[in-house]
């Protein structure tokens, strides 16, 4: 009888090859399990990018959109409907710059996402005027001097028709109070505050 060739560890030539075929199923089964899945979780990512339908009065016009859910209202606004009077200032809802109504609500529109306001209104800075006719807070601003800059005008402003509309204009302290979160970096307060006093003051409708 033939002798079986042995390694010096003893193991036959047919140990060897099986115990070698083993590791070689070993070291390939995890590499193809693991392409499978990552191949599911690239699917899975994708699915949360998919654009989904959207429908919102902007202004008192109607649209129909297709949207990401990771979309902004401030971003859809200014990207998709190209109305930039709402501003991007500080992304985190802590500036006001892109404050707006959302059914008569003051809104972070930064903090809000657009998928979130399926069916709701919304009023931009450009939604305010009528035609050629200012807003009252608009004129009260431009009378008083409220801004320098500019650049936080119009979320000022959005924020101001909300603040008497809401009841909280009956003093000047409690204007600041409410104001609060709208911050201008110029220093115009003391302006901002004797524009929408006089508009409470008024008693015009807003």
């Amino acid at each position: 009888m033939a002798e079986i060739d042995k390694n010096q560890s003893g193991d036959t030539r047919r140990d060897f090859l099986k115990k070698s075929s083993l590791f070689t199923a070993l070291s390939l089964t995890p590499l193809t399990v693991l392409k499978a899945a990552d191949q599911k979780v690239d699917e899975r990512f994708a699915e949360l990018f998919e654009k989904i339908p959207l429908n919102l009065k902007v202004n008192n016009k109607a649209y129909t959109l297709k949207v990401e859910p990771r979309v902004t209202l401030l971003d859809l606004l200014r990207e998709q409907l190209h109305l930039t009077g709402t501003k991007k200032g500080c992304d985190h809802g802590q500036c006001g710059a892109c404050t707006v109504h959302v059914d008569g609500v003051r809104v972070n529109s930064c903090l809000s996402l657009a998928a979130m306001n399926e069916g709701k209104s919304i009023t931009t800075i450009e939604g305010l005027a009528k035609g050629d006719e200012l807003h009252p807070m608009q004129a009260a601003f431009i009378k008083h001097d409220g801004f320098q800059c500019g650049y936080c005008t119009p979320g000022q402003i959005m924020s101001a028709v909300a603040c008497v509309r809401e009841g909280h204009a009956n003093s000047k302290d409690e204007i600041r109070e409410y104001m609060s979160g709208n911050i201008c970096r110029c220093g115009a307060y003391p302006n901002i505050v004797d524009a929408i006093h006089e508009v409470k003051e008024g008693g015009k409708v807003i």
